[in-house]
């Protein structure tokens, strides 16, 4: 603006008025930019807002005065230059949108108000339509400033909830769930067992996402609807950045959430041990894929523990080479001979039934005494 103002000095009906308001600028620019370093919280005030957009009107509307007559329209600069968009831009920023609008809107206004003054007249399209540009560019400024602020707003509180959660998350996994772990592999009562193991699987569950078991943490979407009734130590602040760390980490769409329930309805059944691990970049399946393989895998685990009396389960998925996606259901139970034992119905139907209706395919490996492994492929 000083230099505005030495190159337009010839120009200048009010020279005093002039130095004095682009003084004040400089002023207040330097006082606020010292305000940034001790106390940058003053910055959004408002009364740091109110001094920026008065002082930006100030020079909006003199503009018109300190000038000679025919200034407005002219191409020389204007006195307060780009100053008077500060006040729009810290408007958005501190009080929304809306407000950021308002105040680009007002001193459009004021410049409208400073055309008068330096008496031109808005009599034709050309000059009606500069004016509208700049309350248009005015406004939107302040819109976009207050939008923009708000989604790094909300961007560092979820980087913030996902780093806590991670950090309580190691804490229960080094303290809590190793415990549980410990309980029921020493538990000489089977219901003390199947409780602890339930309890570490929805622990896991909540802190990991529904594709986490003991077994493998997969980036599977973790299971809706988990709302623990007790807050426990954490208090709601801290489970409310669980739940916002929960649903910006998700991972693997809803196939975790799908492989999930399946092992658990085979652990409600049959009392085994299912670990699910789903890898991070799975494919996203369509609604009758997912259905597909989620029926297949829980036929395979039923077959697991009706048939093969399996007590440990693995459900593995992981993209194949041609964009698909390959699923295993891998078991210890007594195995069989393949060759000599014809496909029952749940297998011919449930299994590759579903996987062919889709276009996909499945294969049986089994001996004998050495499992069986129930494979899965389907396009992606």
């Amino acid at each position: 603006m000083a230099v505005v103002l030495l190159l337009s000095r010839e120009n200048l009906e009010h020279p005093v008025v002039a130095v004095a308001l682009v003084a004040a600028a400089l002023a207040l620019t330097a006082g606020w930019a010292s305000a940034w370093r001790w106390r940058p919280s003053f910055l959004c005030s408002p009364v740091a807002v109110a001094g920026e957009l008065g002082l930006g009107a100030a020079l909006l509307l003199f503009d018109g005065w300190v000038f000679g007559r025919g200034h407005a329209f002219s191409t020389s600069q204007s006195l307060g230059s780009v100053w008077p968009l500060v006040g729009v831009l810290a408007a958005g920023v501190a009080f929304g949108p809306w407000a950021g609008a308002g105040s680009g809107l007002a001193l459009g206004a004021c410049r409208v108000a400073a055309t008068l003054w330096n008496g031109q007249s808005v009599d034709t399209a050309g000059r009606a339509l500069s004016l509208v540009n700049t309350a248009v560019l005015y406004a939107l400024s302040g819109v976009l400033a207050g939008y923009l602020f708000r989604l790094l707003v909300r961007a560092e509180r979820e980087v913030s909830a996902a780093r806590a959660r991670e950090e309580v998350a190691r804490t229960l996994h080094d303290g809590v769930l190793q415990t549980l772990a410990l309980v029921e592999r020493r538990a000489g009562d089977e219901a003390l067992a199947r409780l602890a193991r339930e309890q570490e699987r929805e622990l896991r569950e909540f802190l990991f996402g529904a594709g986490a078991t003991a077994g493998g943490q997969g980036g599977a979407a973790p299971r809706p609807g988990v709302e623990p009734q007790d807050t426990g130590v954490f208090g709601r602040a801290g489970l409310a950045a669980f739940e916002r760390a929960r649903g910006a980490a998700r991972g693997g769409g809803d196939l975790g959430t799908a492989l999930r329930g399946a092992a658990a309805r085979f652990e409600r059944a049959f009392g085994g041990r299912v670990d699910v691990i789903v890898a991070d970049d799975v494919p996203k399946l369509r609604a009758d894929v997912l259905a597909a393989v989620a029926g297949a895998v829980g036929e395979a685990l039923t077959n697991a523990g009706k048939h093969g009396a399996a007590s440990r389960v693995t459900v593995y998925a992981e993209p194949d080479d041609s964009g698909g996606l390959f699923c295993s259901v891998k078991d210890d139970g007594g195995g069989y001979d393949t060759a000599a034992v014809p496909d029952g119905v749940g297998l011919s139907r449930s299994v590759r039934g579903r996987m062919g209706e889709v276009g996909g395919r499945a294969e049986v490996v089994s001996a004998p005494g050495f499992g069986t492994e129930v494979r899965l492929w389907v396009p992606g």
